[in-house]
């Protein structure tokens, strides 16, 4: 039997359910029906903690309770094939006609042509809860552990997987450093710093040749020889869009692989959008094309497409790229270009870099040490990114850079800025670090320094 909505929306991740409260906010009049094909859903960046700090997946899930109380109507199943001509979207349980569809279909882990990868005891980090409740099972046995990639999810899985006890954890990276698309070099030692200081082995400028096992996943073969012992491989290696159903629907796809949208987030069919790691991204740096996949871009563009389906009331900016991480105590986050990404993107760079307490005296509860780094174009002076390093108010003066950066504030617009501050909360008003580094980059600026 056919079902009727106004508005679809396929995927149930952050994009998918930030779409589809959008959606009933600016429309709601409209009938919004969220179709997804998993039972429970997992809160995407809250996957490694499952193994340490959270303890479950169970205790990492986006509530339904969320679509009940904004009237949006869910169905659970797996959707098949996509009539654009009909305007139908057909799933296991029938066909549902639509106005208006949004794909947020999102990702899926991507896997390394690496010999014995289909090991028994090689995981990909699939955002399914059965898979990870394996993965769970597999761990709480396992001596050696190792993790192939050394980007957030790497890393944090090697933190959380440390805190279980009784393993021997060890990180590969072809990179000469972990975390090196994230943050410039002097971050990313800090971080293996820390990841050592907990037990935690790296191997950094080393590509995995094999992985060798019988049955079951036995050791990790690195380029120069060396064997790793493993009873668990965990593939942290990036994602690729999920682009299925949109292929075999004849939608455009982009030379990057996922799903072609205008700033509008409109695909090739003007009735059909799609937002998240499933969709195109481009750069707020130039507009160049860019293979950021996080939940705050996801949900931004969900923002913007689930506006506009009626009529554009938003277009997208371009991906300024905002993200943090944290090991043990320590904070690590980038909003926008790093030093290296803005040299790279063919910048003239001045950076500016300030550490000092987060606290005012510096033994306020809650103190510790924070590094500040701005990233301003020489001839402008605009903003083009920021680092912090600190504990975990680190996060929300990550999110203040970023403002600045979308609206390419300049140095003298930082040096003027008006902050509130509090002995128990802040940086002190003489040391805050955001306006004192942007006093010190306007001194090169004006050649004073």
């Amino acid at each position: 039997m056919m079902q009727n909505a106004d508005v679809v929306v396929l995927g149930g991740s952050a994009a998918g359910v930030t779409a589809a409260l959008t959606a009933k906010r600016h429309y709601p009049g409209k009938r919004v029906l969220l179709v997804r094909q998993e039972q429970k859903v997992l809160i995407p960046c809250g996957i490694p903690y499952i193994f340490g700090t959270v303890g479950s997946p169970d205790k990492n899930l986006i509530p339904d309770a969320l679509l009940e109380k904004a009237q949006i109507d869910l169905l659970i199943t797996e959707a098949m094939s996509l009539d654009r001509g009909a305007k139908v979207l057909g799933t296991k349980q029938g066909d549902i006609a639509y106005e208006k569809l949004i794909l947020a279909t999102g990702s899926l882990p991507s896997k390394p042509p690496i010999p014995g990868a289909d090991l028994d005891g090689v995981f990909t980090i699939a955002k399914d809860v059965e898979h990870l409740l394996r993965l769970q099972a597999r761990l709480r046995d396992a001596k050696d552990v190792v993790i192939i990639g050394g980007g957030f999810i790497g890393i944090e899985f090697a933190d959380e997987i440390m805190k279980m006890g009784g393993k021997a954890i060890t990180v590969v990276e072809v990179e000469p450093h972990c975390l090196s698309l994230s943050y410039d070099p002097e971050f990313c030692e800090e971080a293996e710093a820390m990841l050592r200081s907990r037990g935690i082995g790296i191997r950094t400028s080393l590509r995995v040749e094999a992985i060798h096992g019988n049955r079951g996943v036995e050791a990790v073969a690195l380029r120069g020889g060396e064997i790793l012992k493993a009873d668990v491989v965990i593939l942290g290696t990036g994602a690729v869009a999920n682009v299925h159903l949109a292929h075999a629907a004849g939608l455009t796809i982009g030379a990057s692989g996922a799903i072609k949208v205008d700033r509008t987030m409109r695909t090739s069919d003007p009735d059909i959008f799609a937002c998240g790691d499933c969709a195109k991204k481009f750069s707020f740096f130039g507009g160049r094309v860019s293979t950021l996949k996080l939940a705050s871009i996801a949900t931004l563009e969900a923002r913007i497409a689930a506006a506009n389906l009626y009529g554009i009331t938003r277009e997208n900016p371009g991906t300024v790229g905002v993200w943090s991480t944290a090991i043990g105590d320590l904070a690590l986050g980038t909003a926008g270009l790093t030093e290296t990404a803005a040299k790279e993107g063919g910048y003239d760079v001045v950076t500016a870099v300030v550490e000092g307490p987060n606290r005012h005296p510096g033994g306020m509860p809650g103190g510790a040490s924070m590094k500040v780094k701005l990233v301003f174009e020489r001839h402008s002076s605009v903003l083009l990114g920021g680092q912090v390093r600190g504990n975990s108010v680190a996060g929300e003066l990550l999110n203040v850079i970023a403002a600045c950066v979308q609206k390419r504030m300049m140095a003298e617009d930082i040096a003027m800025f008006q902050m509130g501050t509090h002995p128990a909360l802040t940086a002190s008003p003489v040391a805050y670090p955001l306006t004192n580094a942007a006093e010190l980059a306007i001194g090169v600026l004006r050649g004073k320094a």
